[in-house]
């Protein structure tokens, strides 16, 4: 009887690798996982894939329970094989449901199920519906055990979500999407990802009413969210270097009583068991507040539209620390000046428009006069540099460089870190001794940080 559980097992997660990776409906092993599932007393519609959960629970009421947590191991040592055929067949049902999503257009009603399914599929983790696309790094599942047949799944639940959100704008990419955004409850169920703020900013110019309400509260909270990310990266800024030309203030609490009773010893009396005090020493508190100048370039063209967000949300956060003059530049063909919103990225970036060619010279053209104390500037440059007058505008960089200005050439600042860059000018650039930097998002947080607090 035990092998019979385990072969039944195992047609169920044959058939679910065969429907994953070929579209190709596999007839035997169709009519043998039909066969378990009668054998079991479960619905025929688990197998079927235009089939939502929420239908099935509809009709099968007593499932719903089941569903719930299904993929959380569970404790013990004891291995029911009859309990784990039934949660091979729910299980493959939800991932069926969430990660089989076909190709061609997709409807509004298709985009609608996939989200109820997707759902599902974060209950059976034992997260809350929403909880992974919308902050699957804080999720774990509630189960921790691993004594039964299911893996633990504490390590694997945290890179679902990026994926789920991958598969949501892809969905959301082969639909109409200005069909969705007139919608308002399909519109509050999407998850804001880079790529589908880059298909609102895109499209932003050709939305109104109800559908441009609800594009720009999507990319509101992206930006929100990324924004709280980004803050814990940058963390507090230093308030500037000790100011010794200035004079102490002379008040109790920059007292130096350590310092005080140190340079007084020689005015210790041992026969009265009294130290006469005949200068108090006071902290030096004012501090340097020459304002530094960050100007950030970005190339706003289609290949770097992670780019441009991520820049754009940072400057804003580092326009909101003492000390710190935020310029932003955004450039393709033509370059506009975004510093009077550099404060409110989402302000920031609706004024961007997205695509074109590439032409650094006119940013450079922006931002050479923004480098008042160059000592006090750095220029941050964001760009495939993938330009059309490299020699011209390579010249233009140098030249700040030997200014005495901060240049720092950056690759990309994406959140993955992956992006490339021109060979032409990443040669020059380590020639030149300001090496591109690409990768991580956090590098760049890091090297802004140096400079602005040094």
């Amino acid at each position: 009887m035990t092998d019979a559980q385990e072969n039944r097992r195992q047609v169920l997660y044959w058939r679910l690798l065969s429907r994953l990776f070929d579209h190709e409906e596999q007839s035997t092993l169709e009519s043998a996982s039909l066969a378990v599932l009668q054998d079991i007393g479960l619905p025929p519609a688990l197998l079927d894939p235009q089939a939502g959960v929420d239908s099935i629970v509809q009709r099968h009421p007593g499932l719903a329970a089941e569903f719930e947590s299904v993929m959380v191991p569970e404790t013990g040592d004891e291995r029911d094989k009859a309990a784990e055929v039934r949660r091979a067949a729910l299980v493959s049902k939800v991932l069926l449901n969430v990660f089989a999503t076909g190709s061609g257009t997709v409807t509004a009603g298709q985009l609608s199920r996939w989200q109820a399914d997707a759902g599902w599929l974060e209950r059976a983790l034992g997260c809350q519906p929403g909880q992974l696309r919308g902050g699957g790094r804080q999720a774990s599942p509630t189960g921790t055990g691993t004594g039964s047949g299911t893996p633990d799944l504490s390590n694997l639940i945290p890179q679902i979500g990026p994926e789920l959100g991958a598969l949501e704008a892809d969905l959301v990419k082969r639909m109409h999407l200005r069909e969705v955004l007139a919608d308002p409850a399909l519109a509050a169920q999407l998850t804001p990802s880079m790529s589908l703020i880059e298909q609102l900013l895109r499209d932003k110019d050709n939305l109104s009413g109800v559908a441009l309400a609800n594009a720009k509260s999507l990319i509101r909270r992206f930006v929100d969210e990324v924004a709280e990310v980004l803050r814990t990266q940058v963390e507090k800024a230093s308030t500037g270097a000790l100011d010794r030309s200035v004079p102490p203030k002379r008040v109790f609490r920059n007292l130096d009583l350590d310092r005080t009773i140190w340079k007084n010893l020689t005015n210790w009396s041992p026969a009265e068991e009294r130290l006469y005090v005949d200068r108090l020493y006071y902290r030096h508190t004012a501090r340097k507040t020459t304002p530094q100048r960050l100007i950030a370039v970005v190339d706003q063209s289609g290949s770097m539209v992670d780019s441009m967000v991520n820049c754009t949300i940072l400057a804003s956060i580092f326009a909101g620390l003492p000390r710190v003059d935020v310029h932003l530049v955004a450039y393709d063909t033509r370059a506009l000046d975004l510093t009077p919103w550099v404060a409110d990225p989402f302000e920031t970036l609706l004024r961007t428009q997205l695509g074109g060619g590439t032409d650094g010279t006119v940013a450079m053209a922006l931002t050479q006069p923004k480098i008042a104390e160059p000592r006090n500037t750095v220029v941050v440059w964001i760009s495939d540099f993938y330009e059309s007058q490299c020699e011209q505008l390579y010249d233009s960089m140098a030249a700040i460089h030997r200014s005495g200005a901060r240049f720092i050439p950056v690759g990309s600042v994406t959140s993955s870190g992956r992006g490339s860059v021109n060979p032409w000018f990443r040669e020059r650039f380590k020639d030149l001794g300001t090496p591109v930097i690409s990768g991580h998002i956090r590098k760049l947080v890091h090297e802004l940080k140096t400079f602005l607090t040094t």
